[in-house]
């Protein structure tokens, strides 16, 4: 990441024991000589008193707390923290102390915006039995969600938040921690962050040992001995904006399992990779960067390298692609030259590509079950409609005619419907029409979602059992690409629309590039997105 400097240190001092009583929130902090924590308190209601020793020998923070659990609405557990404002990375190495009573038991690298018991917050929390996950409470007061993590019992995690979005990373010392989560928690500077332990039962103490401590922040901004031992750049907490890619700097490429509701980074870049598409037979995703098409393996150990498709005399390809059930065939939207976007048919290795849109501007975004069909939304006197164009080619044919802002058609897996996104209602809403048209005034129209969020890009997953889509802010007028936005997954509607539950599968920053376009995997299982970090954010 631009401005950030290696420059952490491992915290030493002379060895410090520090304890307190039961508090509802944090009063009777210990305070801290010496190292990055100023302070140390029980947060909530801990029966048993909490403590925290520190050796300047091996470097370590011994930390016992009390609490029922660090979850629902309120928390209470022991903390070690320290105040700071901008963007901060806090990792360690994390062991509990024998046995332990409860599996669910959990030491954590939190970063929370006050010691009230239901504050904010977000952490790295592993757990007795392994258990690893990112936990976050967007809201005061607000029931706390995760991300759960695919790699069990870790000996190295690390939380680090960049404006609003909080990552978390896992993995093992000496090694590069791979990212295992990722939300998006609004939280007012200055935050605290620091380490902590709950017992999970609040009649005891459990005991782990944080080591190789280290913390990276902004010394303009902490403005106490944090600016001692850090030395990084201040990136304040990002704000919607348009502008697409050009802002955006690190991608990080992750599936989102159903089954297990865990997240998993693929693949990371310093470089904007947009549109995620699963390859048919499960191994590789496609997706865009720099105007080039790759395929990132998935059956592979380690780091996958991303393939360039080689598309001949195409270039400047955009986030709108997309490969035929079949596996066979590769149809994809590009700008040759200095024109506006078209749709192009190639075959899957990216041979023999031919125009299908000779009108502009056009953005492929669905192919029809059978094949046959290529699905896209072009601007035709200044209207944004969707259309169709047979894969043999011909002429494109109007599917609607509203005087709205059509986009984003994919197709239902029994070719029946086709799903877009569209503001004919005066909000960004999903709806549905028959594979063949809306009709006269569009009225085989139907709208499929109705509340404030701005909804966009629907993808039916190919066992046509859900339905996940992007949702913006209310009063987004576009799809920005640097925002923060919400995953949602609704069943797949039958033959008549009702109305049914929204599930919120979590809250990323990103936007434009994040799901563009049908990213299921071909067991309906999974689904690839992607989120991004700015580069820059104005001061």
């Amino acid at each position: 990441m631009r401005g950030m400097r290696n420059n952490c240190k491992t915290v030493a001092a002379a060895l410090l024991v520090f304890g307190c009583g039961a508090t509802t929130g944090a009063q009777q902090a210990g305070h801290v000589e010496t190292g990055v924590f100023e302070a140390h308190g029980d947060v909530g209601v801990t029966p048993k008193q909490g403590s925290v020793v520190y050796d300047s020998v091996s470097g370590e923070y011994r930390v016992s707390g009390g609490g029922a659990n660090i979850w629902g609405t309120t928390d209470a557990f022991q903390f070690a923290w320290h105040r700071l404002s901008g963007d901060v990375t806090l990792t360690a190495d994390v062991r509990f102390i024998g046995a332990g009573k409860v599996n669910h038991r959990k030491t954590v690298l939190m970063i929370r915006q006050g010691l009230d018991p239901s504050a904010a917050y977000a952490d790295a929390a592993l757990h007795g039995d392994g258990l690893t996950s990112l936990q976050f409470r967007p809201t005061a007061g607000a029931e706390t969600e995760e991300v759960k993590a695919e790699v069990s019992a870790p000996r190295r995690i690390r939380i680090e938040r960049r404006g609003n979005a909080f990552t978390m990373f896992a993995g093992n010392p000496g090694e590069d921690l791979k990212a295992a989560g990722t939300a998006t928690v609004v939280l007012q500077d200055p935050v605290y962050v620091g380490i902590g332990v709950c017992s999970h039962d609040a009649e005891i103490v459990e005991t782990a040992v944080f080591s190789n401590v280290q913390l990276a922040g902004d010394p303009t901004l902490a403005g106490d001995k944090l600016a001692v031992v850090t030395n990084a750049t201040a990136v304040p907490a990002a704000a919607p904006r348009k502008g697409g890619a050009r802002d955006r700097k690190r991608s990080r490429i992750s599936i989102y399992d159903l089954d297990s509701k865990s997240i998993h980074v693929v693949y990371e870049s310093d470089k904007v990779f947009e549109a995620p598409n699963w390859s048919p037979d499960g191994k590789y995703l496609l997706s865009n960067s720099g105007g080039n098409l790759f395929r990132i393996p998935l059956d592979g150990e380690g780091a996958p390298e991303p393939q360039k498709v080689e598309l001949g005399s195409i270039s400047h390809c955009n986030n709108d692609h997309g490969i035929s059930r079949d596996g066979k065939w590769l149809a994809l939207s590009a700008s040759p030259g200095s024109g506006e976007s078209q749709v192009f048919l190639a075959s899957i290795d990216g041979a023999h590509p031919r125009l299908m849109t000779p009108k502009s501007p056009s953005y492929f975004h669905g192919w029809s079950p059978d094949g046959r069909w290529l699905a896209f939304v072009g601007q035709r006197n200044g209207i944004f409609n969707l259309y169709r164009v047979s894969v043999t080619g011909g002429e494109e044919e109007r599917l609607t005619s509203h005087a709205g802002y059509d986009d984003g058609p994919d197709y239902s897996p029994d070719g029946r419907w086709i799903y877009f996104n569209s503001n004919r209602s005066g909000n960004w809403d999903i709806w549905r029409m028959p594979a063949d048209g809306a009709g006269p005034a569009d009225g085989k129209a139907q709208q499929v979602t109705w509340d404030e969020l701005e909804d966009w890009f629907p993808h039916p997953s190919p066992d046509g059992k859900w339905m996940v889509f992007l949702s913006f802010p209310k009063g987004t007028e576009g799809h920005d690409a640097e925002m923060e936005v919400s995953l949602r997954m609704m069943p797949l509607p039958g033959a008549k629309i009702e109305p049914v539950a929204i599930q919120v599968l979590g809250k990323v920053f990103g936007g434009q590039g994040t799901i563009n376009v049908n990213s299921w995997s071909p067991d309906s299982k999974k689904f690839a997105f992607v989120t991004y970090e700015l580069a820059e954010r104005a001061h």
